[in-house]
């Protein structure tokens, strides 16, 4: 299965253009969320009308420069994956949106709490063994390379972590954190987790993966892979 994995658009409608060669070769498109440019909510909607030509098959959440009430829109147009499930050819799809409390100068910042709200109807069904598990997060886990700013200044979620590690998806998605650009691992409860942070369409970053069925039952990442436009 080959997904194209993109995150923080933020408005730049024009850039789609320039990867339909990638929404060609996947099968999916899974995005992480802020249609909107900063401070211009208004930016959202268009974003998600040119994404939606882009791919049939669309898997989303909203970012904390969304508006709060953008869930309604991506609902609207089936990609939505906040607060629900979704079961795609062998594969479960759970998401959560917007961002940690920081500034408060986007609107959709959340309390850990909240955000970890969106992913009940997996914690719902208790500690079970995940083998087909794909997670799409705005706000990046705590303590991997994909929350990283400055030097070395981790930035992510301490209740996502957990929830990664108890839970054992095969993939996450994650944005957010533009400098957090990386692929990386957490352990968990049945093996490992693999961990995308794109970076954002906005300026040219996003990423291909790979996920394959093994002969234990566990679907696993191949050939992920960081990309940008030249």
């Amino acid at each position: 299965m080959k997904f194209l994995i993109i995150s923080d658009l933020h408005g730049n409608i024009e850039i789609l253009d320039k990867l339909d060669k990638e929404f060609e070769a996947a099968d999916a498109v899974l995005f992480a969320g802020d249609f909107a440019r900063f401070g211009k909510i208004e930016t959202a909607k268009p974003a998600l009308e040119a994404l939606c030509k882009k791919h049939e098959v669309i898997f989303s959440v909203i970012g904390n420069c969304d508006s709060p009430d953008f869930i309604n829109e991506i609902e609207a147009k089936d990609i939505s994956i906040q607060n629900s499930i979704s079961s795609w050819n062998g594969l479960t799809l759970a998401g959560c949106g917007g961002g940690t409390k920081f500034k408060g100068d986007t609107p959709n910042e959340r309390t850990e709490e909240e955000i970890i709200a969106d992913l009940h109807l997996i914690s719902d069904m208790g500690n079970q063994i995940w083998n087909n598990l794909v997670l799409i997060m705005h706000n990046p886990p705590k303590n991997t390379a994909c929350d990283c700013v400055g030097n070395d200044i981790h930035v992510g979620s301490e209740v996502l972590r957990s929830f990664i590690e108890t839970y054992s998806p095969s993939l996450v998605v994650t944005g957010h954190i533009h400098e957090g650009i990386a692929i990386d691992k957490i352990q968990t409860a049945n093996g490992s987790a693999t961990i995308i942070n794109p970076g954002a369409l906005l300026e040219g970053h996003y990423a291909v993966a790979e996920l394959k069925q093994e002969s234990n039952g566990r679907w696993e990442v191949h050939n992920a892979e960081l990309r940008s436009i030249n």
